[in-house]
C-alpha cells in the first residue's frame, strides 16, 4: 500500500476516485472517459500547487519517504559490474556503509554511498543508515585504493549522521570522520558527492568532500536534523518545522548560499513517484560533472576542492 503524507491527501484523495471510476468502467462497460478527463486534469493541477509550495519542513518528510530511492538503488539501476568491497582492515566491515567498483555507461569508477532498510530487519542490519567509524574507513580505505587506481569517485549520500552510541565512540568516530575530511582534500581524482534523501551532520560530511556537491531538489542537507535543532533551541517536540525554516536546509537555500553546486530535479511529487526519471537525472547529471573535471590535472583538482570548502561561509567583523 502506497504511504501518503499529510500534505499529499488531497492527491490521495484524486488519485482514489480516478482509481475507482475507472474500476466503475470496467466491471459496467460504461464509457466515463469524459469524467476521468476531468479528474485527471484536476489532479495534475493539484499535484503542481502542492509540491510547488511546500515547506522545508515538507521537504525533509519527502526526504525521508520510505518509498524514495536509497542510495544502494541508484547503484543497482545506474552501475554495471558492480563489485562491492567489505571491511575497514582494522575492527569489521559497517553495513551502513556501500562501497565497490563498477562503471556507469561504460565509465569504471569507485560507488561509495550509505545505506537504510526498507523494513526492521534491514534497518538493523543497515544501522538505520548511521555509519561507525568502521564505516567511514572502509570508505577511505577504497576511495584511497580509487585514488592509487586513478578512478573517480561518485558518492550518494542518504544518512541522519553518524552513529551517535557508546561503541562509536570508543572506537573514536569524530577522528574516523576527520581523518576523512582531511584526506579527501588529499585525493588527485574526481570526486562527485550527491545528497539523495538526508545529508545529516558530520555523518553526510564525512563522505562529502567532492569537486561537485550536488543535491537532489527534495532532499536536505543540514548541521543537524530538525528535530535536534528543535530539542536544543526551543526544547519542544512539535518545534521541527520552525526548526527546518530556521536551518535553511533545502536544495533551493543551499544552492543560493552557494554551499551546493547543482540542484538535480525531481519527478513532480518526488523520487518515489518515478524511480526511472530520478535515476536517469542523477545520471545525466554525475556524468556531465565527470565531464567538466576530466581536463583539470591531479595538482588542479585538489585546489578546486580546497578552495571550494574554504570559501563556504561569511564571517562579518564589527
Amino acid at each position: 500500500m502506497a504511504v501518503h503524507l499529510d500534505f499529499e491527501k488531497p492527491i490521495a484523495e484524486l488519485e482514489q476516485k480516478v482509481a475507482d471510476l475507472r474500476e466503475f468502467s470496467r466491471r459496467h462497460d460504461v464509457d466515463v472517459s469524459h469524467g476521468i478527463a476531468l479528474l485527471e486534469a484536476r489532479l495534475d493541477e493539484t499535484r503542481r500547487r502542492v509540491f510547488s509550495n511546500l515547506t522545508a519542513w515538507e521537504r525533509v518528510q519527502l526526504a525521508r519517504h520510505p518509498e524514495r530511492p536509497y542510495p544502494q538503488d541508484y547503484v543497482k539501476r545506474l552501475a554495471t559490474d558492480f563489485l562491492e568491497f567489505n571491511g575497514d582492515r582494522r575492527y569489521a566491515d559497517d553495513r551502513a556503509i556501500l562501497g565497490g567498483f563498477g562503471k556507469i555507461d561504460g565509465r569504471p569508477m569507485l560507488l561509495l554511498g550509505t545505506r537504510k532498510g526498507r523494513n526492521l530487519k534491514e534497518n538493523v542490519e543497515f544501522n538505520f543508515g548511521c555509519a561507525h567509524p568502521e564505516g567511514y574507513r572502509k570508505a577511505l580505505r577504497l576511495m584511497q585504493l580509487a585514488d592509487k587506481a586513478g578512478l573517480p569517485i561518485v558518492i550518494f549520500i542518504d544518512t541522519p549522521g553518524a552513529y551517535p552510541g557508546i561503541g562509536a565512540e570508543e572506537r573514536h568516530i569524530g577522528e574516523a570522520i576527520a581523518v576523512n575530511l582531511r584526506e579527501m582534500f588529499r585525493l588527485r581524482v574526481p570526486i562527485i558527492a550527491v545528497v539523495v534523501g538526508e545529508g545529516g551532520s558530520g555523518g553526510a560530511l564525512g563522505i562529502g568532500v567532492g569537486n561537485r556537491v550536488m543535491i537532489l531538489e527534495n532532499a536536505y542537507y543540514s548541521v543537524i536534523t530538525p528535530e535536534g535543532c528543535a530539542a536544543i533551541l526551543w526544547r519542544e517536540s512539535n518545534a521541527a518545522a520552525r526548526a527546518a525554516e530556521a536551518l535553511k536546509l533545502t536544495s533551493a537555500d543551499l544552492k543560493a548560499m552557494g554551499l551546493v553546486d547543482e540542484v538535480i530535479p525531481e519527478p513532480i511529487g518526488g523520487a518515489h513517484r518515478d524511480w526511472s526519471a530520478t535515476c536517469e537525472a542523477l545520471r545525466a547529471a554525475v556524468l556531465r560533472s565527470l565531464d567538466d573535471l576530466a581536463g583539470l590535472s591531479e595538482q588542479e583538482l585538489r585546489d578546486q576542492r580546497y578552495e571550494k570548502f574554504r570559501a563556504m561561509g561569511v564571517i562579518e567583523g564589527r
